[in-house]
């Protein structure tokens, strides 16, 4: 594609701070989609993020307004806007977090149990993204939006461990590639209710939303494909036991649903089945006993694989010992 000038661009009225391109469709993409070719022209952005330029009226063909979706055709002159970078209205919080690993485009931390990810409805000013805006001077990723700077893959509110977190929009494109063409190696620690029969095994079993319960997921055929391997790694008495789960997908509350679907629930996880009274007398557990231990991934800038790990938290030592 060839740049030449905005027809007309002297007639809208500019801010000073905005960025104003422009560029005429060739023949490799006529008849397609405006955002599928505007996303040729900003290809470190997300399509969603294009589109939202366009949601805000900011592309123009021949200075008329463009939707997402009308069909190009060679030779169409199209301009497009990009707006000032608004700064969050999040509040940053100066909260502590273990660093496992840092450089400029990258971090990794063990996230403390009971440090919800990123904000949402009903929660506080202490979220993960909260101290990562704190921790990062507000050097994060942007692609994500507001809420989710830097944030490409998520751990449930009660689970300890590894997450990563992109510093800078080349490492979330990269890393979310890597999530995606599940070129990571994924590995968790949980403790369970109950003995399992056998030393380990393969659960390759499709995980969906349940039915009647939004909130929660299940077993089901027509769920998404989901596997995962699991691993003896000692016996807590006669009620419990400590497993290693090796996931090769990324389905949401994969190993809670797929250890309690062979009848090892995860110990505090009343949502999939764990009871409380399976709990000898004076044993308290404090949440739902999982924690991201290992997570093996590419860097997302110079390729080297990272083997970044978290150390067993206190809670687990304290049920095992």
């Amino acid at each position: 594609m060839s740049c030449v000038a905005a027809a007309g661009a002297e007639d809208r009225p500019m801010d000073t701070d905005t960025d104003l391109h422009s560029f005429e469709v060739d023949a490799l993409m006529d008849r397609l989609r405006a955002d599928k070719v505007l996303c040729t022209q900003l290809p470190e952005w997300s399509r969603s993020r294009v589109q939202k330029l366009f949601d805000a009226g900011l592309v123009w063909r021949d200075d008329e307004a463009l939707s997402k979706s009308e069909k190009l055709r060679s030779g169409d002159l199209i301009s497009y806007e990009i707006p000032p970078a608004t700064k969050s209205s999040l509040t940053p919080a100066d909260i502590p977090l273990e660093v496992i690993f840092e450089d400029e485009d990258l971090l990794a931390i063990n996230k403390a149990p009971g440090m919800v990810t990123h904000p949402g409805a009903g929660t506080g000013q202490d979220t993960l993204v909260h101290a990562l805006l704190h921790h990062c001077k507000g050097a994060l990723s942007s692609i994500g939006g507001e809420e989710r700077p830097g944030i490409v893959h998520r751990l449930d509110k009660d689970t300890s461990g590894v997450i990563v977190v992109a510093k800078s929009d080349r490492a979330y494109l990269a890393l979310s590639e890597a999530f995606a063409q599940r070129n990571t190696n994924k590995c968790y620690l949980a403790i369970v209710a109950g003995q399992p029969g056998l030393p380990g095994g393969n659960i390759d079993q499709p995980i969906g939303r349940h039915p009647a319960n939004r909130l929660k997921m299940c077993i089901r055929r027509d769920g998404r494909p989901a596997q995962s391997d699991w691993e003896l790694v000692s016996r807590i008495g006669h009620w419990a036991s400590t497993v290693k789960v090796r996931i090769h997908t990324g389905r949401t509350h994969q190993v809670r649903v797929h250890m309690a679907h062979i009848g090892l629930p995860l110990c505090g996880d009343s949502t999939y089945g764990w009871q409380a009274n399976s709990t000898p007398a004076g044993i308290v557990v404090p949440r739902v006993m999982l924690h991201a231990w290992k997570l093996q991934i590419p860097h997302p800038v110079s390729g080297e694989m990272l083997n970044l790990e978290a150390p067993i938290p206190e809670d687990f030592r304290k049920l095992t010992s």
